[in-house]
């Protein structure tokens, strides 16, 4: 269940907040009714952000091996095939 809590909860019920997000879960967090931030685990900002270094670190050998480049359409366009099918 998606968690939404006000950004006060962050200091009046930490230890509620850091037992959902302990479980795996985020909670996004409001302020004046509107969102303001996510509060996560390490453990599931690591799974979010791993591969991205090597991730870019294979892009820059790519980028320097070849003259081939995208354009911003070509990149989203494989994108979007890629993710919708």
């Amino acid at each position: 269940m998606i968690q939404i809590r006000p950004v006060s909860d962050l200091r009046n019920k930490f230890t509620d907040i850091e037992n959902i997000v302990k479980s795996g879960e985020p909670v996004y967090l409001t302020k004046n009714g509107y969102g303001s931030m996510v509060v996560l685990s390490i453990d599931a900002y690591s799974r979010l952000t791993d591969n991205t270094e090597q991730a870019l670190d294979i892009a820059d050998r790519f980028a320097e091996e070849t003259d081939e480049r995208y354009s911003h359409d070509e990149v989203f366009s494989k994108l979007r095939g890629a993710i919708n099918g």
